[in-house]
């Protein structure tokens, strides 16, 4: 699927720290690179990870000891909101799932579930569809465009209820974890970025709330450390990670910023001090907003304020790759012993991204068009280092996933 304009020429980083074991919460991994969370259009239509997925996830867990998180997956059928994305709500989610993290386990690595409801970001016709509410923090669109979709469709956006809240905090995430667990998971992430549900409680541009849930920053924060707290006794600290985008404008006119965030990893930090330190904390770095690379003079903020206040693990993605062949970023980031770099696009492109590092090899360029589509090409059709198999694009575009349950 590429030719040598496509190739991008790296150093190889073996010797570096990038390639020593590092501890995730009760896990010790065998190199700092891990699979970033990268949404794609592969479940079935009502949910269910399929065929496709575990043979993508078994490819990139190739190298024992790696850390894949998945792609964003829902906690509850009211979080929906994109066709042919994974829930991980009920049993036939969860034994599906199994299989993957099965896969994944018989190579010596590790797997996380990224835990996602879309909120204000949901298509409203997919909710109609089911009859779900479409609903957010605030009734605050996130476009014009998505304002007009919702009034065409008759099915507006209006702000949770009290008792909605608690139920998320209470029911739908805890029941996604366990659900996880069943699933065979070694790790959940809850998903705090980019414009998601989780994210527009931080954001006071979507959260325009005057009760115990909006207004100060205590209060914006309140939701995620509910969850936090709640998910605790069920999976244990050492389990949970959240993934925080503080630059990011997708989704969002304004980014959330580093005064919120600073409270949350306190706060995170003060539980890790008595007893409950999660497993890691994940940051979008702001060379990237979303889907989109952000150029140099438009880059505003550094994640640098978060490793001094949470002293666990992090882990660090956003287009590492920009400054390739020396990787010089990457190289200053993991000097503190405790953090990871994730990939998404180029492990896409590279299913044995993590020899490649290691060894110098070349990197196969990304197809962002067959990101978002429900075929496999473009998806399993990607050769590890050397290899020369080739595939019929036109038999790959007619094979769609089948349900793992």
């Amino acid at each position: 699927m590429t030719d040598n304009s496509d190739i991008i020429k790296i150093d190889a980083l073996g010797e570096t720290k990038l390639f020593k074991p590092i501890k995730v919460g009760a896990n010790t991994l065998s190199q700092r690179i891990a699979h970033a969370p990268t949404t794609r259009l592969r479940a079935t239509a009502d949910n269910v990870p399929t065929d496709l997925q575990l043979q993508y996830y078994k490819d990139r867990a190739q190298t024992p000891g790696t850390l894949l998180i998945t792609e964003a997956t829902y906690v509850s059928e009211g979080g929906i909101g994109l066709p042919h994305t994974p829930g991980i709500w009920n049993d036939t989610q969860a034994k599906a799932w199994k299989q993957i993290t099965n896969a994944i386990r018989e190579q010596g690595s590790y797997l996380s579930v990224q835990l996602w409801h879309l909120g204000r970001t949901a298509f409203p016709e997919e909710l109609q569809k089911r009859g779900l509410p479409f609903v957010a923090p605030s009734a605050v669109y996130d476009s014009d465009e998505m304002a007009k979709r919702a009034k065409e469709s008759g099915h507006e956006l209006r702000a949770l209820t009290k008792s909605e809240i608690e139920h998320l905090i209470n029911e739908e995430f805890p029941n996604a974890a366990r659900k996880a667990m069943d699933g065979g998971f070694d790790y959940i992430e809850l998903h705090s970025a980019h414009g998601y549900l989780l994210s527009q409680f931080l954001n006071p541009v979507s959260n325009q709330r005057t009760d115990e849930y909006g207004g100060s920053i205590e209060n914006r924060a309140r939701v995620l450390l509910a969850i936090v707290d709640k998910l605790i006794p069920i999976v244990g600290a050492n389990r949970i990670g959240i993934r925080f985008s503080p630059w990011a404008t997708f989704q969002v006119s304004e980014p959330e910023g580093e005064e919120i965030h600073s409270y949350i990893l306190e706060q995170l930090q003060k539980r890790a001090d008595e007893g409950n330190e999660l497993a890691y904390v994940s940051l979008v770095e702001p060379r990237v907003s979303g889907v989109v690379d952000v150029s140099a003079e438009d880059i505003q903020g550094s994640n640098d304020f978060a490793a001094k206040i949470w002293k666990g693990t992090l882990i660090k993605a956003g287009n590492y790759t920009y400054n390739a062949p020396n990787f010089t970023d990457l190289v200053r980031d993991i000097d503190n012993d405790r953090t990871l770099v994730a990939w998404c696009r180029f492990f896409t492109s590279n299913p044995d991204l993590v020899n490649r590092l290691q060894n110098g090899y070349s990197l196969q360029h990304y197809d962002r068009a067959t990101f978002y589509e429900q075929y496999n090409w473009g998806y399993n059709t990607w050769n590890n280092y050397g290899e020369t198999k080739q595939y019929d694009e036109e038999a790959e575009k007619k094979r769609v996933g089948k349900p793992l349950a």
